[in-house]
């Protein structure tokens, strides 16, 4: 799932070296946190929150099959 939410930040933003990708794991959920500049945190948030919730709903339809719950954070 990390390179999926890698690649795709990656595609959205002007400095595609500054994204870093890092997944927490606990017992029943997955954390995956999404760092980039801040000059490009705009871009990956979108207009009310669409592009952000555009890369939740893929993560979530990539990950139906597993038994824990995924999230993805924007730090």
């Amino acid at each position: 799932m990390t390179e999926l939410v890698r690649y795709i930040a990656q595609s959205l933003v002007d400095h595609p070296e500054q994204v870093d990708v890092r997944e927490v794991e606990n017992e029943t959920s997955v954390v995956i946190e999404l760092r980039v500049a801040p000059e490009d945190t705009g871009k990956i948030i979108g207009k009310q929150g669409r592009i952000a919730k555009a890369i939740r709903a893929v993560v979530k339809a990539a990950t139906v099959k597993e038994k824990k719950r995924v999230l993805v954070e924007i730090i």
